[in-house]
């Protein structure tokens, strides 16, 4: 479509090639040398939890967990905003796509997304899932995300914090997205919505990676948040990625809410992370704040230069061992992935229902610098269900659904400590990925379900006693530390932060993340 002087022009549907030639051509971005797109976010460099807002409306506002993550703003606020987005989209060239949510057709949400950049267009094609050509010629959106970044709040007149703003409506099922260049807000307003949604209709959202065996009778599902290697370790080339974020567990099994792939790649490397690197480097993919050299375009993914936060969006077909129908059976295995920041939890311990519930609802980790604006190097946090940010319902809802499902199938539980061992971080080193994936694999293969067990004094916790490849120091931490002393106030210590969380959720429903 040729845009007429003056008259501002909505692109429909365009395809990666045309995105790229939109993107070049309104300077937003460049090609580097292995034939992907790169851009930057500008000053937002990860998301912006605290500018996030549901629209406080009847249909809603008795369900939804009002915690101060999910803030709550007056309709005519967002009447507001929406108007001058309506101003702007009549002034300026757009970019939209029609996409689908949910693999499962049973439960597939049908999303527009208009934005103002040409790579916001292309990251929507990328990673929510792309409709047939026969089935965009009828496509009626049941939610729509504008994502405008020159639009502005003004905090005395919108009610908002600052200029950057998030606002869902969930009863006219639309998102606007204004002040942010990140484009992963848009991914994560429709995982927000699917949160409101799916429970309704009896389907557990997850914020969790799945991958399979060769024959898809296995299926495993690693929860966890950015930095703990929840896309890495779905990503084994001796298994079927099936997704590497967001998934919903039905009466059926699991599918995938998205078609594609957000993967860090900060110090990414060929050798460790093959399927992952490959897809990088492909044609279509974006990559997102990642430095290259201006002279040869050569990316440079050890390059912390805009910030640590760096990422690529690709299709999940770049992956060679997709399941491309992203859908999969009933777990057998079920993984809580912590980034243990204090280097006091065990590398992996099996739960029982009780301490599946407490760890699911505390959903501790490491906060990994440039996830969130703000953030410059490590710290501890809980983030409920792994997914604080994108509840809309209680928590005790989602953990009831876990717990249920996990009962009915029959599905073992384990946490894995992807973190610090040996001591804190600053003292300790980061847990061996080639020892974190020695320890999936002898899950995945059942070799640790005869395996004897001893139990941690601070938090019950069932450790084996052997892990095929891996040392009997690494799988006792207290041992790894050069001062068991030290380890036992830092254990003491982290236990005591568990436990103020917890209560925390059970008396207020608030809790940190």
């Amino acid at each position: 479509m040729v845009a007429k002087s003056g008259v501002a022009v909505e692109r429909r549907n365009l395809s990666p090639a045309a995105l790229y030639e939109e993107a070049i051509r309104r300077s937003e971005a460049a090609i580097v040398s292995t034939g992907a797109l790169t851009a930057e976010t500008g000053k937002h460099t990860g998301r912006s939890p605290r500018d996030k807002f549901f629209v406080r409306e009847p249909t809603s506002q008795d369900a939804i967990w009002w915690h101060p993550g999910n803030q709550p703003i007056a309709s005519a606020r967002f009447d507001g905003l929406l108007a001058r987005m309506d101003e702007y989209i009549a002034s300026h060239d757009v970019y939209t796509q029609d996409v689908f949510a949910c693999a499962d057709p049973r439960y597939r949400l049908r999303v527009r997304v208009i934005s103002e950049l040409a790579w916001h267009s292309l990251f929507a094609h990328n990673l929510f899932i792309r409709p047939a050509a026969e089935e965009l010629m009828t496509f009626e959106p049941d939610f729509t995300v504008i994502s405008l970044p020159s639009v502005q709040a003004d905090p005395e007149r919108d009610g908002t914090h600052g200029d950057t703003f998030i606002l869902v409506n969930l009863a006219r099922r639309m998102v606007i997205i204004g002040g942010t260049g990140y484009a992963g807000e848009i991914k994560k307003s429709i995982f927000t919505a699917l949160n409101y949604l799916l429970p309704a209709q009896n389907v557990f959202p997850m914020h969790c990676s799945a991958n399979a065996d060769v024959d898809g009778s296995d299926v495993a599902l690693f929860f966890g948040l950015s930095g703990t290697g929840k896309t890495t370790l779905s990503a084994d080339p001796s298994r079927r990625l099936i997704g590497d974020d967001e998934h919903g567990w039905s009466d059926r099994g699991i599918f995938n809410f998205e078609g594609g792939c957000y993967a860090k790649t900060i110090r990414i490397h060929k050798e460790s992370e093959p399927e992952i690197y490959i897809a990088t480097e492909s044609f279509g993919t974006i990559l997102e704040n990642v430095d290259y050299d201006p002279r040869t375009r050569v990316p440079d993914y050890d390059s912390e230069e805009r910030t640590e936060n760096t990422r690529a969006a690709y299709a999940i077909d770049r992956i060679p061992n997709a399941v491309l129908n992203g859908m999969g059976s009933h777990p057998h295995n079920v993984m809580f992935l912590s980034a243990d920041a204090f280097g006091v939890l065990p590398p992996v311990s099996r739960l029982d229902e009780d301490q599946i519930r407490f760890y699911f609802l505390s959903g501790y980790t490491a906060k990994v610098a440039g996830t969130e604006r703000g953030v410059t190097e490590p710290e501890p946090i809980f983030s409920t269900c792994f997914a604080a940010p994108f509840l809309v319902l209680p928590p005790e809802r989602y953990a009831d659904m876990l717990v249920e499902r996990v009962r009915r199938h029959h599905a073992d539980v384990w946490m894995l400590n992807t973190g610090w061992v040996g001591g804190p971080y600053g003292v300790g080193e980061r847990m061996s990925i080639a020892h974190t994936r020695a320890i999936v694999r002898a899950i995945l293969q059942g070799d640790l379900r005869g395996v004897t067990t001893h139990v941690d004094p601070v938090f019950g916790l069932q450790i084996p006693n052997r892990v095929p490849g891996v040392p009997r120091e690494v799988l006792d931490t207290r041992d790894s530390w050069p001062n068991q002393e030290d380890y036992d106030r830092q254990a003491a210590k982290l236990r005591q932060m568990f436990e103020k969380n917890i209560t925390m959720i059970g008396k207020s429903g608030s809790t940190a993340g």
